[in-house]
């Protein structure tokens, strides 16, 4: 009996352009615990792939329009790293050594026997899911080490945030990310500007709702010298004074919608005109917006230009609120407290399990700002001071969790706090907590903490 697999890159993406063979294979291949997607084309085979894509593909070699060789080839552009095993019942020796050569991972001349095969893909499997581990670790430590803005957290939601922006920093397109009030979509704009091929240029903020409206104008557009009572001088503005680099439109549903249809302008035309000119600049811009509410609801009540709404839309950056990822709660109160610490000259005041506990449970209506005042009143009055301050977080009691959730929350942050307190350090934590050193790294990858979150 095959012995099933559980391997994050149990995909397997099978091409053949002879129905039978997608068939028998297929169910082989799945009896084994793969997940199979049949495809009896190259071409529809290339349309499932991406970089990211986690699996290893099966291939005929000799098929009509694109053969297993310039299938290969194209896959290769796609991603080098994902591991193609070819199949013919018509090779021989030179054209197994020709697609080693360009970088088959194995090749099988048919007929073959399933259990081969399934050994085959096992190995290639595990091969794909070491790659992407690796190149996970490179992006999370680029990220963790990287001057200016962080995306402190090791959650689903911010590792999928992480690689979104990985995909989109360099393109040449706007961006809108919408989040509720304090998740950071300042801080996240940053991120991306800081991430991008911009990042020596300017980068230049815009509040929209909190610029009066018979200023606006003139706060992102400038003006000529006379063009109304009070310009006794020409002034740049801040569209014009952020060339080449990023402009962050936060509160963007303030803006009025006489204003948008300029902005509008902006976009498409990537030009300006100062108030007073006739002149046209041409700008090389990219514009972030944020919002805490739904556009697209405005657009259907009539308070925001649909046309401006489609131009910002092209890339969404959705921000997930504090409640859906609160395993990062200890990792961002650690954080914030280290900052506070440094800002005010304070020691850096440990958390009970406890009070952690009741930070777990809270659902965090004012999310990362909440959370970071909180850390700040922990650094400087204590821990019954900071808490003194909201009584929900005094009061809330255990909720719903289960005896064997609340021991394993409990573990959980058991470890985060000697791993803080040790800075990281993995035989200083595991002396104090009297464990094993393979059970305490067993306990750190099942709660996703890393000793790099830690190190001072």
């Amino acid at each position: 009996m095959q012995q099933k697999i559980t391997n994050i890159t149990s995909k397997v993406l099978l091409v053949d352009d002879e129905p039978s063979i997608l068939s028998s294979l297929g169910q082989s291949i799945e009896l084994a615990g793969f997940k199979v997607i049949s495809c009896s084309s190259a071409k529809q085979a290339l349309e499932i792939l991406s970089a990211q894509w986690e699996g290893v593909i099966v291939s005929d070699i000799s098929m009509p329009d694109m053969d297993g060789l310039k299938f290969m080839t194209r896959v290769s552009q796609v991603d080098v790293g994902i591991p193609m095993i070819l199949m013919t019942g018509h090779g021989d020796i030179s054209m197994a050594v020709a697609a080693i050569q360009q970088g088959a991972y194995d090749f099988l001349e048919k007929p073959f026997a399933p259990d081969k095969l399934i050994e085959v893909i096992r190995r290639a499997s595990e091969k794909r899911a070491l790659s992407l581990e690796n190149q996970r670790l490179r992006e999370e430590l680029q990220t963790q080490t990287a001057l200016g803005p962080r995306i402190i957290g090791n959650s689903p939601e911010i590792i999928q945030l992480r690689r979104i922006i990985q995909s989109v920093a360099d393109a040449p397109t706007d961006i809108l990310i919408q989040a509720e009030t304090g998740t950071g979509k300042d801080l996240l704009a940053r991120y991306i500007h800081e991430h991008s091929n911009r990042r020596e240029y300017k980068f230049v903020a815009i509040n929209c709702g909190a610029v009066p409206e018979n200023l606006i104008e003139s706060e992102l557009f400038g003006h000529e010298r006379g063009a109304f009572t009070d310009a006794k001088a020409r002034r740049i503005g801040k569209f014009e004074y952020a060339d080449h680099g990023t402009v962050f439109l936060d509160e963007i549903e303030s803006m009025p919608l006489v204003l948008q249809v300029k902005l509008l302008r902006v976009i498409e035309e990537r030009s300006i005109e100062r108030l007073g000119s006739n002149e046209s600049i041409k700008l090389n811009l990219r514009i972030v917006a944020a919002t805490k509410v739904d556009l697209k609801t405005l657009v259907e009540r009539g308070l925001f230009r649909e046309d401006l709404y489609y131009r910002l839309n092209v890339v969404k950056i959705e921000i997930p609120p504090l409640r859906r990822r609160k395993d990062d709660i200890p990792l961002l109160f650690q954080h914030f407290s280290i900052i506070a610490s440094t800002q005010y000259g304070r020691d850096v005041q440990e958390l009970s399990p406890a009070r952690m506990a009741a930070l777990m449970r809270h659902d965090w209506p004012g999310n990362i700002r909440e959370l970071r005042n909180i850390a700040e009143r922990n650094v400087l009055l204590g821990e019954e001071g900071a808490f003194g301050f909201d009584d929900n977080l005094i009061s809330q009691e255990p909720g719903a969790l289960n005896l064997a959730e609340q021991v394993g929350q409990f573990e959980k942050l058991l470890i985060h706090n000697e791993l803080a307190k040790c800075g990281g350090s993995i035989r200083d934590t595991q002396k104090s907590l009297d464990l094993p050193r393979k059970t305490l790294y067993d306990k750190m990858k099942k709660y996703g903490l890393d000793k790099s979150d830690y190190k001072p």
